[in-house]
């Protein structure tokens, strides 16, 4: 199976990254020469990575074909490109809907939509993907956790919570600058501090069976630090803040 990557951007270079150390079976990559720098990067770490010369070439060399590129670019190059029926075709691009792909691609192939986040260069995170397919779920769990969805429009809601990612290490890096400020030692906080929600989150997903709300009512106790923190924060209107902030996200991705 020979794979090919239309767009090289930092979704790109977390998916070879981690197809690179994955029990996935393929024979090559072929990459898009649109950022040079990553191409290189990611040509020199595995010698099954190619860069193609130009988007063309790489449909016509692959089997399966990844469009990671902004949804501005998207529009304009996808529609120029001439696809074959026999390919399998996944979309990266967060605002350009499957009815809209087939109408641009015009041909009769497998497409699909697959929301992938850069952890999964580790091989591991979520992978939203619609529709459900068997052979793409199989793909996608060899790199994280295959999440099928039967209606295109809840996809927008994960988009939504994805977007939260930034604000989550802005999280991380004030905590870890508090620290810093208090004395501690730059690599000391952040190293605490990224290893405290690591530990957090890994419980957290242990318990992904149980209501949410266990982990935060057995995370405190009476009058204890943690109970002042989220009283605090909830009186603040942090929680409600994050809240307007996916309802907010998810307006704009209602208007594509």
């Amino acid at each position: 199976m020979k794979l090919g990557f239309i767009g090289t951007g930092k979704i790109t270079e977390s998916v070879v990254t981690g197809i690179s150390s994955s029990k996935i079976k393929y024979s090559k990559i072929l990459v898009s020469p649109r950022n040079l720098y990553i191409a290189k990067k990611l040509s020199k770490k595995n010698k099954k990575v190619s860069i193609g010369k130009s988007n063309q070439e790489i449909i016509n060399s692959c089997d399966w074909i990844f469009l990671a590129v902004t949804p501005t670019v998207g529009e304009q190059i996808i529609k120029t490109l001439k696809f074959k029926s026999n390919q399998t075709i996944i979309s990266f691009i967060s605002t350009i809907t499957l009815p809209r792909l087939k109408k641009l691609i015009n041909v009769k192939a497998k497409i699909f939509r697959a929301i992938p986040l850069p952890p999964i260069s580790l091989r591991k995170g979520p992978v939203p993907v619609f529709p459900p397919n068997k052979t793409l779920k199989n793909f996608f769990n060899k790199l994280g956790t295959t999440v099928e969805i039967n209606n295109e429009k809840l996809s927008k809601n994960f988009w939504s919570t994805s977007g939260m990612m930034a604000s989550f290490y802005e999280l991380l890096n004030t905590m870890s600058n508090w620290l810093v400020q208090r004395g501690v030692k730059k690599d000391k906080a952040q190293k605490y501090i990224t290893s405290l929600f690591v530990a957090l989150s890994e419980d957290a997903l242990r318990n992904s069976d149980k209501d949410l709300k266990f982990l935060v009512k057995e995370s405190q106790t009476p009058k204890g630090l943690n109970e002042q923190g989220v009283q605090e924060l909830r009186k603040a209107g942090f929680y409600k803040s994050t809240e307007k902030t996916l309802n907010s996200i998810l307006k704009r991705l209602n208007k594509v």
